[in-house]
Formats: structure tokens, C-alpha cells, sequence
């Protein structure tokens, strides 16, 4: 038993080594790109069981998370990432880890705390919340189950509050694999819910649970569960010093409790208006709800994949420039991840448009022509989105959290303006894709003007300019090119499946792809340079 138990801390602390920025990039974005696949799967299971058999189950199921999710995020999801990992990094630069884990564990204990009576509240007050706030369009049939579920996943406020509070150490000591893992086992948890709750429960031949949709709820919880799990196996080797206290006199606590609030109102006002968008879809009829939900979720995975994913990996980086405060190395490693993000991003955003239908046609079997236009509606979205997470990390390395919170204002009251100017004039769910794509258009040129004058002019310089308008050449080319292969290989009515749509669009991305690739070289673009050499060694690695 002790030889297993020391070859299982050996595997966890290999595990737990320290990575690179470029080496923290690949994992983590290999490993969003497993969650999401694992999200394709989860929704494609989901919608052929109830998309069009129980449509009203699946709003009240999508309307049911708006609540949980939105007090996670504003009390704790990013929040914490932003506040903590900078002054938790300056104490381990000062080699100060008494104050380290005295930071930790106080976090720890105060979100804990602080979520577990958020998690209450939403059960007392599961009815008049979905009733009057989330979703008073829901019929008389999806009403109470979604008042249910809410009650359900009301727990999922406090568990990732835990576990965020453990990632978010491993993030900021550069141990990346388990905080990568994590995310994609939240995904298992909601498949095992879809596959295996939805039949029941029975445990010695006692019916815990008769089963139905509700079982994805549960599986919900479950899949929180292993992601704590998960969490909590990333901690080993890492030295955490944990005590059932909050040291209040810590200065480090106290500047990120200084911090904390600025970042969660900026939280909160995103998950505001997801609330918002959430009322407003379910008095568009039945499956508004789903459908918006259905294409939000697909726009946000090349987000996730390359906006948070890079930007993770370059923050810790981006917090030590700051903290020596040396100018023009901050500059350079966020010009640098700038132009990782739009050279990666914006021929995607571009690409995606033009490949919608394929896409949708994953997660629900033959598609779907009110998700497929929202996802359209998203394009814009999907890039400065994307742009957004390393722009407002620029600021967040500085501790300043003021004016992100400023720009959020800004954002969401343009975001709301065009919601309901949209809402009122019949656009449906897709104008509600339009309003977020105009507010994150403004919001990310802000931040950038912004920030660019605060480094003095240094980011966009005329090197910069050059290499961004050559990308967005670029880009164009392949969006030209990815449309012109849709009118090769069309979705035809005989396409009502994954593997008639998915050759196509392998198809159609590798052409793009390779387009684009070919358009970079052409125009002496410097992000394609390591892509090239990787694969001359790969190709021509024994040819002298």
C-alpha cells in the first residue's frame, strides 16, 4: 500500500513540474480543445434526446445555470484568476512563503465561506428568481422544472469556488496539467448525467432517482465533483500550507479583498446582461432560449481555445514584467501574445462564419437553421472576444482592475441598448448575437487605445501595425478560400449526420488552413515562422 501510495505522488509531482509560456500554452489549449469536443458530444447527446421531443425541458435546463453561474463568476471564476495570482506571484518573487499560503488558505476559506451561503440562497430562493428575473417567458411545463434544477445545481457555486482557489495557486506557480484536466471532467460528469442519470438511479435495488432530465441536473453536480477532484490531486508536491483560518491581517489578502470587488463587479455586469439575454429569449417562443444558448456555447470554444488558453499561459509572465516594472519587457511579452491571439483567432472567427452549418450539424444531428444563423450572428464576437482575455490581462498584470470595470459599464450599457433595440424590431435570439458582437468590438478597442497610451505608444508601433494589417490580409484570403469550398462540398439534405458532415469540413479547414499558411508566408508573417520550421523537421528530419 505505501509502495503504490509513492508511485502515485511520484506520477502526480511529474505531473506538476513547471512549464514554459509556450509549452503552458499547448497543454492548456490541447486540453480545451478535449473539453470542448467533449461539450460537442454532451450537447449532441442532449439535443437528440430532447431538443425536438421536449424543447421546453431544455429551456427550463439552460435557464436553470444562469443564476449558479452568475454568482460563481462574480464571487469567484475570474474574479479570483485576475486578483490573486499577481500579489500571490510577488510573494513568492520576495521568497515570502509564510505570507504565500497564509494568502492561499485565507482566499480559500473566504470563498468557501462566501459561496456555500450564495449556494443556499439560490435553493431558498430557486421560484422567484427563475419566475420574475431569469426567465418569466417560460411556459406553465418548463416553469417548475426549472425552478427544480436551479435547486439542483445550486450547489455548484460553492465547489468551484474550492476549486478555482486550487487551480489558480497551480496557475500561478506555472503547474498547468491539472488545472487543464479539470475542466474537461465538469464535461464526463454532464455526459454520465445524459447517459446513465437520465435511466435512474437504483442502488441495491432501491429506486434512489426515477430518472428523465433531470438527471442531467444531477450529472451536473457530479461532474463539479470530479473537477474538485481533480483540483485537489494538482495540489500535491506543490507545498500548500493549509489551516481552517483566515488570516485577516495578511497583506496580501487584503489587497486582493481590495481588488476582489472592482474585478467582481466587472463579472457581474457580463453576467448581468447573460441574464438579461436569458429573459429576453425566453419570450421568443420555444427553443429561443436553447438555440441562443446552443450557438453562445459554440462561439465560445475557439475563445476558450485560444483567447483564455493563450492568455492564461502568458499571464504569470505578464504579472512578473509588471511586478519589476520594466517597461519594455511587459511590452514585448504582450505584444507578443497579442499577435499569437489575432494571427490564431481572426482567420478562425472568419472561417467559422462560413462553416457554421457543419458545425451545427455536431451537436445536433442535420442541423439546425435558427442555431446556425445566431452562431453567424456571433462572428465579430468570436474574434474580439478572443482579443479581450490578453487585453484585459494587461491590466490585471498591473493590479489595475478600474478601468476594465469602467469598460465593462461601457460595454454592457451598449451591449443592453442594442439587446432591446433588436428584441423589439423581431430580429429573435440573432439579435441578441449582434448586440454582444457590437459591445465586445467596443470594449476591446478601448482597453487596447487605452493601454497603448499608458505604455507610451509602445505596443502599436508601426512594426505592430504592419504585422496586424498583413494577418488581416491574410485572413481574408482564407475566409475566400473557405467559402469558395462550401460551394464545392455543400450540406446537402442527405448530410443528417456526423460522419457524412465531418469529412466535409476536415475538408474545408484543411484547405483554409493551408491557404492560410501559404498567404503567411507569402506576406512575411513572423507567428508563421516556428508553424514552417516544425514541420520541415517533422517532413524532412532524415534528409540531409
Amino acid at each position: 500500500m505505501a509502495n503504490r501510495k509513492s508511485k502515485f505522488r511520484s506520477v502526480v509531482s511529474l505531473a506538476n513540474i513547471q512549464l514554459s509560456v509556450k509549452t503552458a500554452a499547448i497543454v492548456l489549449a490541447s486540453s480545451t480543445l478535449v473539453s470542448a469536443l467533449l461539450g460537442i458530444f454532451r450537447d449532441r447527446w442532449l439535443n437528440s434526446m430532447y431538443y425536438d421531443t421536449y424543447p421546453a425541458g431544455l429551456d427550463a435546463y439552460t435557464a436553470a445555470f444562469t443564476v449558479p453561474d452568475f454568482l460563481y463568476f462574480i464571487i469567484t471564476s475570474g474574479a479570483l484568476a485576475v486578483t490573486f495570482i499577481p500579489v500571490f506571484n510577488q510573494r513568492l518573487v520576495a521568497g515570502n512563503k509564510k505570507s504565500a499560503w497564509e494568502l492561499s488558505t485565507s482566499t480559500l476559506n473566504f470563498l468557501a465561506l462566501i459561496s456555500f451561503i450564495a449556494s443556499i440562497f439560490i435553493m431558498i430562493f430557486a421560484d422567484p428568481l427563475v419566475r420574475y428575473i431569469v426567465a418569466p417567458g417560460l411556459n406553465e411545463q418548463s416553469m417548475p422544472l426549472a425552478i427544480n434544477m436551479m435547486r439542483v445545481i445550486a450547489i455548484n457555486p460553492f465547489l468551484f469556488s474550492i476549486s478555482t482557489v486550487l487551480s489558480s495557486m497551480q496557475q500561478a506557480v506555472k503547474r498547468f496539467v491539472f488545472y487543464a484536466i479539470a475542466p474537461a471532467l465538469y464535461n464526463v460528469g454532464i455526459i454520465v448525467g445524459i447517459l446513465v442519470f437520465t435511466n435512474g438511479i437504483n442502488i441495491f435495488g432501491w429506486q434512489i432517482f426515477e430518472g428523465g432530465i433531470m438527471g442531467v441536473a444531477i450529472g451536473v453536480v457530479f461532474g463539479a465533483l470530479l473537477q474538485l477532484f481533480a483540483s485537489i490531486i494538482g495540489m500535491v508536491g506543490i507545498g500548500f500550507q493549509y489551516n481552517f483560518k483566515i488570516y485577516w491581517k495578511n497583506q496580501g489578502f487584503r489587497t486582493v479583498l481590495k481588488l476582489l470587488p472592482t474585478r467582481s463587479a466587472d463579472q457581474s455586469i457580463d453576467y448581468v446582461m447573460s441574464i438579461l439575454n436569458t429573459n429576453l429569449a425566453s419570450r421568443m417562443g420555444e427553443q429561443a432560449i436553447r438555440a441562443y444558448q446552443q450557438a453562445a456555447s459554440l462561439k465560445s470554444m475557439p475563445v476558450n481555445l485560444i483567447g483564455v488558453a493563450i492568455s492564461t499561459a502568458f499571464f504569470p509572465k505578464l504579472s512578473e514584467d509588471a511586478a519589476s516594472e520594466d517597461i519594455e519587457k511587459f511590452t514585448d511579452t504582450f505584444k507578443q501574445s497579442l499577435s499569437t491571439i489575432v494571427w490564431i483567432s481572426l482567420p478562425v472567427a472568419i472561417i467559422a462564419f462560413f462553416i457554421r452549418g457543419y458545425v451545427v450539424n455536431f451537436i445536433k444531428n442535420g442541423g439546425d437553421p435558427k442555431i446556425a444563423s445566431v452562431l453567424g450572428s456571433f462572428v465579430v464576437a468570436i474574434f474580439f472576444q478572443s482579443v479581450f482575455h490578453i487585453a484585459s490581462r494587461g491590466f490585471y498584470a498591473r493590479q489595475n482592475t478600474k478601468i476594465p470595470l469602467i469598460l465593462s459599464v461601457v460595454s454592457f450599457a451598449v451591449q443592453l441598448v442594442f439587446a432591446l433595440i433588436f428584441s423589439a424590431s423581431g430580429f429573435g435570439p440573432e439579435g441578441l448575437a449582434y448586440a454582444l458582437s457590437i459591445s465586445a468590438l467596443v470594449e476591446v478597442s478601448l482597453l487596447l487605445i487605452i493601454l497603448n497610451k499608458q505604455m507610451k505608444g509602445k505596443i502599436f508601433d508601426k512594426t505592430m501595425i504592419s504585422s496586424l494589417t498583413r494577418i488581416l490580409i491574410a485572413s481574408a484570403i482564407a475566409g475566400m478560400a473557405s467559402y469558395a469550398m462550401t460551394k464545392i462540398m455543400p450540406l446537402r439534405a442527405a448530410d443528417n449526420s456526423f460522419l457524412s458532415t465531418f469529412p466535409k469540413f476536415c475538408v474545408i479547414c484543411a484547405v483554409s488552413l493551408l491557404v492560410y499558411i501559404g498567404a503567411c508566408v507569402a506576406l512575411k508573417i513572423e507567428e508563421v515562422r516556428p508553424v514552417i520550421n516544425k514541420v520541415r523537421q517533422v517532413l524532412f528530419k532524415n534528409v540531409k
